[in-house]
């Protein structure tokens, strides 16, 4: 009775998993299909949903053709690692397609077919952001019960993911690099960026290699230290950022100048410059917490083991 019980758990499991991810690619499919079909997507900001939409459609056709051809024990990888990694990262990116792409394009479109399939492509990025992040849940849900296992459904794989994700909207709003050359102290803010975007994406690799328990110390004590070390670099650039693009006595402008575009199919200069700012201190909030949880877990395990020398010292004596 039990074995049939988890059988038929198994098989729900795995047709949910399959009406998902062809919910996924239908979704993303029309997403770029409506922006595509009356040439909407200029611009930059347009560009990038629409990159987002076909790389997200692209790659679940991948896991699927894979799946039903069963090819997935011969990657060198845990497949239901990638699974999940996949899922949280395409659901952020879907997200931000869904939220950009209307603010920047729907309310600038005269009222018609264009503006109406930019509502439709909007509408169905928020139901592909859904379908990927139900399949973040299915696989927690699955983590829980002990039938697979995966980092990104911790909640340390979890921040570190959402660091990395932060970390690649702030590198696509600082792509023109008059923003930040024109100062060293800004230079060093993207440098930033960089090295800590580089140091969390290296723990994930470790991970999803399986080389986290080759390391000469224990791999939560390893996050710490990279988690401590991107929180002390990111409370500078929370300080310097914004004094050097807001503040007058530093050649910033604290003042938005208006910008005459028509039709906004790109991001003013003052308004990447603010976003900069503010996901900087989102990406520092998030390390914050990052950085209490791993403390709290290693230095828990450290006093687990301290109790646990203890004992057969005190039953000997």
């Amino acid at each position: 009775m039990i074995t049939m019980c988890s059988s038929s758990g198994l098989l729900s499991a795995i047709l949910l998993g399959y009406f998902l991810r062809l919910l996924q690619l239908l979704s993303t499919c029309l997403a770029f299909s409506l922006v595509a079909s009356v040439g909407t997507w200029m611009g930059a900001v347009s560009n990038w949903s629409i990159f987002i939409w076909c790389f997200c459609f692209l790659v679940t056709l991948i896991i699927l053709i894979i799946e039903f051809c069963g090819l997935q024990s011969r990657f060198p990888f845990s497949w239901y690692n990638f699974l999940i990694t996949y899922a949280c990262y395409a659901a952020l990116l879907c997200i931000s397609a869904s939220i950009i792409y209307p603010i920047t394009y729907i309310w600038f479109f005269p009222h018609g077919r264009s503006q109406d399939h930019a509502i439709a492509a909007t509408a169905f990025s928020c139901i592909a952001a859904v379908a990927y992040a139900s399949e973040v849940a299915w696989a927690r849900t699955w983590v829980w019960l002990g039938v697979i296992t995966g980092y990104m459904v911790t909640v340390p794989g979890l921040l570190k993911g959402l660091e990395t994700f932060v970390a690649g909207v702030i590198f696509a709003f600082i792509i023109e690099s008059h923003l930040y050359l024109h100062q060293p102290a800004l230079v060093w803010c993207v440098a930033v960026y960089s090295i800590c975007f580089l140091l969390a994406a290296t723990a994930l690799l470790l991970n999803w290699c399986d080389c986290d328990n080759r390391l000469p110390i224990a791999f939560p004590s390893f996050l710490l230290g990279l988690t401590l070390l991107s929180v002390l670099l990111y409370t500078s650039a929370l300080v310097l950022w914004p004094l050097y693009q807001f503040d007058e006595q530093f050649g910033g402008q604290p003042e938005r100048p208006r910008c005459d575009d028509g039709l906004v199919y790109s991001v003013c200069t003052w308004d990447q410059q603010l976003a900069v700012a503010v996901l900087t201190a989102v990406n520092l909030l998030i390390y914050v917490v990052d950085l209490v949880f791993l403390a709290h877990m290693v230095f828990s395990r450290t006093e687990d083991q301290l109790r646990g020398s203890q004992f057969p010292l005190l039953y000997k004596s």
